[in-house]
Parts: structure tokens; sequence; C-alpha cells
């Protein structure tokens, strides 16, 4: 597969090159998300034959834009952040350019399949950063099935009309729709909007070609029995995280007073890579992630206590009712 406009996506190595040589970079990061790595060896030898700079890849994990290597910028001239837009809360260095890694692959022909299992009439068109591109086409295909096509805007944290991010659903929540298709790979974007609207929202994976619509009822069982094995808790730690992107730290203090006011004890626990081996010598009765939401979702039953979002902490301490329970995300506003 070659690292330009690939079959997958687009590395963009032809504005890499004009980038590094322009600027004389000679010392040159390249930051991938887990799906890419693989790709960074080939790139940067690539790179590096065009330019002369040296390439230093980080091995880090990366979950966003939000999960820039601060270690890794202090070491180069400038760095390449590869698969996510940039966020408001990352414009804070000239020297961080981002590779969106857009995707080449056609739309049409699962837009076209899913035509058939829409059961609204205004649908509302959703993806990631990847496919963003193509919604005009999508909303082509459906236009020609006689569906009315919505895409809608989000907030600040969002580059695109029609972008969701794993934290951050407001695109979805701006549009008048009776249901929503979303354009991409995975579960967890479609649940998340899904919970987040309580609409119908049918998946459409253009690499695969499969369509389906998401059911969430496995994540609030999830959910249901975190919350239930906390409601006895007396100490909770709170998660705060040092990356950039992700740092929430008013939320935790105000969620610290909240446990007080209810007769609770709780802690603050800044830390960057959030993992179960990291959290194992703080004995507490139960956790509350202001990190990367998908933290708590995607390692569930690995902590050695349970790991509560803010919204469902706040129903522990009947602050918040159980009907309400959504997702929890880094938005402009709180949810």
């Amino acid at each position: 597969m070659s690292l330009g406009t690939s079959n997958a996506f687009d590395l963009r190595p032809d504005y890499i090159i004009n980038v590094i040589n322009k600027l004389g970079a000679k010392i040159v990061g390249f930051q991938f998300p887990e799906g890419l790595k693989r790709k960074g060896p080939e790139l940067a030898k690539k790179v590096e034959e065009a330019t002369g700079a040296e390439i230093i890849i980080s091995g880090d994990p990366c979950f966003g834009a939000c999960d820039l290597d601060k270690t890794l910028l202090e070491q180069v001239d400038i760095l390449f952040h590869f698969g996510h837009a940039e966020l408001e809360d990352t414009k804070f260095s000239e020297k961080i350019y981002f590779i969106e890694t857009r995707s080449a692959v056609d739309i049409r022909p699962v837009v076209e399949k899913a035509v058939s299992e829409l059961k609204g009439q205004v649908i509302g068109l959703i993806t990631t950063v990847q496919h963003v591109h193509k919604l005009p086409e999508a909303c082509a295909v459906l236009k020609a099935n006689g569906k009315t096509c919505v895409i809608g805007k989000g907030d600040s944290r969002l580059a695109y009309p029609g972008q969701v991010l794993g934290c951050n659903f407001s695109t979805a929540r701006n549009e008048v729709c009776d249901e929503y298709l979303y354009i991409g790979s995975g579960d967890f974007h479609p649940l998340g909007v899904a919970l987040s609207t309580k609409k119908r929202v049918l998946a459409a994976d253009p690499f695969s070609g499969e369509v389906r619509e998401v059911d969430p009822s496995r994540i609030l069982r999830q959910r249901s029995a975190v919350i239930a094995k906390s409601l006895d808790a007396k100490v909770f730690g709170i998660i705060v995280s040092s990356k950039n992107g992700q740092e929430r730290m008013e939320l935790a203090f105000s969620l610290k007073a909240l446990a007080k006011k209810h007769g609770k004890e709780a802690h603050l626990i800044l830390i960057d890579l959030v993992t179960p081996d990291q959290l194992l010598q703080f004995k507490v009765d139960a956790f509350v992630n202001t990190a990367c939401p998908r933290l708590a979702i995607d390692e569930v039953g690995r902590f050695p206590s349970p790991m509560l979002t803010p919204q469902e902490f706040e129903i522990v301490l009947g602050e918040r009712e159980w009907e309400k329970l959504v997702l929890d995300e880094i938005t402009e506003e709180p949810v």
C-alpha cells in the first residue's frame, strides 16, 4: 500500500516533505494513533530520504488530538500528529502540524445499502474526520433516494460540521432529524450519539460494507452495574488528566466539593496515562474519571475499584436521576 492516497488513508507525504524543506527543520517528530503506527517507519524512510531530516517516531499510546506527545515536542523542530483534527485545546504551539489522514474509500455503496434500513425521512449525517469530506456525497445518495439530509455543526471543539469525537457528540445534538446515519468503523461513536440523543442510529462501515443499528442496551447495563457497585462507597479517587485536551481540573474540584456535601471523602489524583495498573496503589472504594471519557467504558471491569463517569457519580450521590444517564463528554457546556 503506497504512502500517498492509499486504499485506506492519505498520510500526505508530499505536504510533509514540503513543510520540512520550507522550514529547514532538522529533527522532526511523528505521532500516530495505534491503528497507524505500523506506517511510521515506512513514512519516516521516505521523508528522511527526501529531506535529510531526522525523524523521531513517538512510541507512546495516542488516544486523540487531546493526547499530544509533549515530551517529543520538546525534542523536535516540528511535530506531525496523524489521524486527528486540531482541537481548541491543542493550539498552544506553532510547531504542531495535524495530518487528518482522510480516507479515500468510496462511501457511496454502503450509504446506498443503508437507505433501505432507514426508517425516518430526515436523516442526520455524522462521521469522524477521516470521512467528513465525503458527507456531501452521502447527502447526494440520500437525496436521490427521497430522504432529507442534515449535517449539524457542533461546538468549538469540533473542526467540521458532521464530525463527532469519542468525547464530543454535540454535532448530533444540534441536528433536527428523525434518526442518524454514522459513516465509519467501530461502535463507540454511534453508541455515544444514541445515548446522547435517545434517537435511532444506523452505523455504515465503508470498509466492511456492514450496516447495523447500534444497540446501547449493553453499555447501559454495564454502566448500571458500575453505579450499583459504588452506591455504598465512602472514599473516592477523582482522576484528573495532565494531557492538554483532557485536563478538567475545575470539574474535578466541583466533584470533590459535591462529595464533601454528601459526607463522602474524595481525593484528586493527577495522572498522565490512566491504566488499571497505575491505580492499583490507591485504596479507594471507587474512582471518578474526568480524563478521557472512553476510559471508564473501554476498560470497564479492569480497574481495581469501580470507575465512574462524572454523571454516574452524580447518580451515586443522588444528584442525578438514573433515567438521565448519558455518556460523559468533553464539551463547551456540562453534559
